[in-house]
């Protein structure tokens, strides 16, 4: 039989933030993110009798624990095949309720999102591969699937397992390029995941969710530096929802501060204006600063601060990237000015840059 089926290959970006993060997570708030040219890759093929799920990465992954008084509970969110798994199993929901018959298959995923030895670079790799996983399965089963409702379906299966944060890297794997996001209501998802048919879901409106392609000025240029220690966002999300909780109204002040700095910015895009992106990122940076003061959560390590310096001293604007905490930082330049003693800097310190470009998604 295997002779008979073509491999199905399908890819999903991974992505990077450019501002807005922490804040995202809230319903209705803005961000802005860009798609990578750096991929999850997922092949599916027809078999018979039994079907399993290869990845050359994840064979060897660590899983979290903690102590609930005598219980042993696992934390699934860093681990990528709760997400294949998650993805799996919504999409056949979704292929059975198109009269569909189930097959057997084996499930092939391959991801450039890490280094060679195995870290993180912090690109979204839960968000690319359960969008690549339903995608591969969707051409599997021969699915209708618009961009608008592969993001729903990997925004639930995404959500299922790890319960918070705002989706924001599904929707740079699903659209490309730059885009400007506001997050839906999270709360109302998990509502509406109990009492909701996935195909009412997957064709209603998702209150808060805006999703906007934005087009760079010409002459920006993004470049990235990888400061070499990942981080877990699940774990900083957690910790800054605590100090959410200890102080609300510094809280409520970043999110009003961080919203208007977006707005800005997306301005910014629209008149293509360098000068106004780079001011409102250097404004993010600030804002970001304050929140990592008030809920105790180190988002700026001393080595994206020297990344930064030196990315500001060479003329562009740069901030951490995403949960921070270690991971990426991301500077935008005009592409006019020279970047050579920025790089002999960088690479004095230890700071990697990513030769990765932006990634437009064309089709699915």
């Amino acid at each position: 039989m295997k002779g008979h089926d073509p491999l199905i290959t399908v890819k999903a970006p991974g992505k990077l933030y450019i501002a807005g993060e922490y804040a995202v997570v809230e319903s209705g708030y803005p961000a802005i993110i860009v798609a990578l040219n750096q991929f999850v890759t997922a092949s599916i093929e027809k078999t018979e009798n039994i079907g399993q799920i290869v990845s050359e990465q994840y064979h060897e992954n660590s899983i979290y624990w903690r102590r609930q008084g005598s219980k042993m509970v696992f934390d699934n969110r860093d681990n990528p095949f709760h997400y294949i798994l998650s993805a799996i199993n919504l999409t056949e929901e979704y292929a059975s309720n198109l009269n569909k018959e189930l097959g057997l298959y084996n499930l092939y995923i391959n991801s450039d999102l890490d280094s060679s030895d195995g870290k993180k670079y912090g690109l979204g790799s839960s968000a690319a591969v359960t969008v690549a996983t339903i995608k591969a399965l969707a051409k599997f089963y021969h699915l209708p699937l618009t961009k608008d409702s592969l993001f729903k379906l990997a925004a639930i299966a995404h959500f299922d397992v790890q319960g918070n944060g705002s989706l924001g890297d599904i929707a740079a794997s699903v659209y490309g390029g730059w885009i400007a996001y506001h997050s839906f209501n999270r709360e109302w998802l998990s509502a509406q995941r109990r009492q909701t048919s996935l195909m009412d879901l997957l064709n209603k409106p998702w209150p808060g969710l805006d999703i906007e392609l934005l087009d760079p000025p010409a002459e920006l240029k993004l470049m990235i530096g990888w400061t070499g220690s990942p981080a877990s966002t699940s774990h900083l999300v957690d910790k800054v929802a605590l100090g959410k909780v200890k102080d609300q109204q510094e809280y409520q002040v970043f999110l009003k501060e961080s919203k208007a700095c977006l707005k800005e910015m997306i301005r910014g895009f629209h008149d293509q204006s360098i000068k106004v992106i780079q001011h409102q990122l250097r404004v993010n940076r600030k804002i970001l600063k304050k929140l990592s003061n008030f809920s105790h959560v180190s988002i700026e390590t001393s080595t994206l601060q020297e990344m930064i310096n030196d990315a500001e001293q060479a003329g562009g604007a740069a901030k951490s990237s995403g949960a921070g905490g270690g991971d990426c930082g991301i500077v935008l330049i005009d592409k006019k000015l020279s970047t050579r003693e920025l790089l002999k800097n960088w690479q004095i310190k230890g700071i990697k840059q990513l030769n990765f470009n932006v990634h437009n998604v064309t089709e699915l």
